[in-house]
């Protein structure tokens, strides 16, 4: 039955392929449906729906003669094209698929930006005014591209008028979007209102505009105003200490090194401000976790404007998501050579894609690798020191994980939100450490400062129960943790240990069989249960458990040899 259904579901595929589209036959019909081309065409479809682009290209490639046949395989091969950056390649293709009655957005979109590079701007405005015809299956940015890009072909044209008419066409529902348009449109134009437009984008409090702070500072440089560029830098970090691109503009600024600030945007060149807007487009997809059409107008981004190198952060993070990994580690290995800010920021993401590729051979990216990193930036701030503590911590090197999360405390001030987390995991390396009295002071702390932390919780109760201390206390700590935070199993296996460790065994066993079903997996849990069991006389059941902790892959060495004993002597004051 199984291969019937198999053989049926091959039978639908093909005869689909076959048919789905009039075709008309010709003297070459056996050559178009040959078996080979079939398996080209859906080998190709498979690899690029599965994100093997390459492949993909390899296969469509063979069956080109299907381009004036089948529409599907044509947004396919323009879509693994311009992925694979063979722009030249797409423009001639799109060119041979191109008609006057038939609307088929990528080819206009590639046949506009290629009329537009050529600086025929005529036939530019013509296939982007297409773009509206077609542009309404991309909803997400109907009505905004086709009218942006005519007027940036206006605006090329010094025509500044029909530049801002288009820009009004576009619908209010991309108010931002508009804003954004008119800031760029402004400093293009050089008008006096530039500042003022992405003054109003900066400072918007609903959503975060900080990466226009550096469009503004390379505006004021253009005109030479290099001390409000560089007020407008400093002001921006000290109020957002996550963006890269404004990280990085601060170090060439106080590095003297403004020419890197300038070469790479230019809104006088309508190719950078489009460059920009394919990028915007490509966030609004990556937002959605449609990460590959997210790269397909990023890399056109990247092709208007190839010295914008700092948007390749998006192409490694879409990569990551797509897990190819290492088209994500080789993206994050160019953006090095852009400064220390994103040298850093790479070496962190390199490092993280170790832990998530299990195809990984390579050996481990130690953080001594980042210290290196750390110490090329000009202006570290305790974000940096606490990402670097973090590493350390990771790598179970606690001592200088401890060092530096103090100076990231000694950087901020008692009241920043991210004091009572740093002291959190300042305390647990302590701990691990076997350095109890601090770690319990910062533990401590951290609750004084935010008690309702159920992980910090469960940590300090957790400590004192196995040091048989504070039981009371610890109970009643992690009966609170567990109301925070429900169907936890570490809180939970806690809650249960700490009825054991109380002899009150009845409700140990409740909670520690709610644990095990939670996290099967958890060695500890499983012995915590077993242990329960055997007090209740449950003496098969918990040899049963101890077995099976014997066998799971995460059972440590030293709780191994501590249940090879129960197995054999039962719990007794001994162990």
């Amino acid at each position: 039955m199984k291969y019937s259904i198999k053989k049926v579901h091959l039978i639908l595929i093909l005869t689909t392929f076959l048919f789905c589209n009039s075709i008309a036959f010709s003297k070459d019909i056996t050559d178009k449906y040959s078996q080979k081309s079939i398996s080209s065409y859906l080998s190709g479809i498979i690899s690029a729906n599965q994100d093997y682009t390459a492949d993909a290209f390899e296969h469509l490639n063979q069956v080109q003669s299907l381009k004036n046949i089948h529409h599907n395989f044509n947004i396919e091969f323009i879509h693994t094209l311009i992925l694979l950056q063979k722009f030249k390649k797409a423009f001639n293709f799109s060119q041979d698929l191109w008609k006057e009655d038939d609307f088929f957005y990528e080819v206009d979109l590639l046949l506009g930006l290629e009329s537009f590079i050529n600086k025929d701007y005529t036939k530019a405005k013509k296939h982007f005014r297409r773009l509206n015809k077609t542009i309404k299956y991309n909803l997400p940015i109907e009505d905004f591209l086709g009218n942006a890009l005519i007027s940036w072909t206006h605006a090329s044209e010094n025509n500044k008028e029909s530049s801002y008419n288009f820009t009004n066409k576009i619908p209010n529902r991309y108010e931002n979007l508009k804003k954004i348009q008119k800031s760029f449109l402004n400093c293009h134009f050089n008008s006096p209102g530039t500042k003022d437009a992405f003054n109003k984008l900066i400072e918007d409090e609903e959503y975060s505009f900080s990466r226009y702070n550096f469009f503004l500072a390379n505006y004021l440089l253009s005109i030479n105003d290099k001390k409000e560029a560089k007020k407008v830098i400093l002001e921006a970090r000290s109020k957002d200490n996550s963006n890269l691109l404004i990280q990085q503009t601060e170090d060439f600024i106080l590095s003297n090194n403004l020419k890197k600030i300038k070469k790479i945007f230019d809104c006088k060149n309508p190719k950078d401000v489009i460059a920009e807007i394919f990028y915007i487009v490509a966030n609004l997809y990556s937002s959605q976790k449609d990460y590959k059409l997210s790269n397909f107008y990023l890399q056109i981004s990247l092709f208007l404007n190839s010295k914008f190198a700092p948007n390749k952060t998006l192409l490694a993070e879409n990569f990551f998501y797509l897990k190819k990994y290492d088209l994500s580690k080789k993206t994050y290995n160019s953006l090095k050579s852009i400064g220390p800010v994103y040298s850093w920021y790479s070496s962190k993401n390199m490092d993280l894609i170790l832990s998530y590729d299990s195809n990984n051979n390579e050996e481990n990216f130690y953080p001594s690798i980042l210290e290196k990193e750390f110490k090329s930036l000009s202006n570290p701030n305790f974000i940096h020191y606490y990402e670097l503590a973090n590493f350390y911590k990771d790598y179970e090197h606690y001592e200088e994980s401890i060092k530096y999360y103090s100076i990231a405390l000694e950087k901020l001030k008692e009241d920043h939100f991210l004091v009572p987390k740093i002291l959190d995991r300042r305390g647990t390396s302590y701990e691990r450490m076997g350095d109890w009295k601090n770690a319990e002071k910062d533990l401590l702390k951290s609750l004084e400062m935010i008690p309702d932390q159920p992980h910090v919780l469960n940590y300090l109760a957790y400590s004192w129960i196995e040091k048989r201390k504070n039981i009371d206390k610890a109970l009643k700590m992690l009966q609170k943790a567990n109301q925070l935070r429900e169907n936890d199993g570490y809180i939970i296996d806690s809650l249960g240990w700490a009825h054991y460790v109380s002899e009150n065994y009845e409700d140990a066993e409740k909670f520690l069989q709610r644990a095990v079903e939670l996290m099967p997996l958890d060695p500890v849990i499983n012995d915590h249960f077993g242990d329960t069991l055997w007090m209740l006389n449950k003496n098969i059941q918990a040899r049963y458990l101890w077995k099976y902790v014997l066998n799971l892959d995460e059972t440590e060495q030293q709780l191994k040899e501590k249940v090879k004993k129960k197995l054999i002597f039962g719990i007794t004051k001994n162990l």
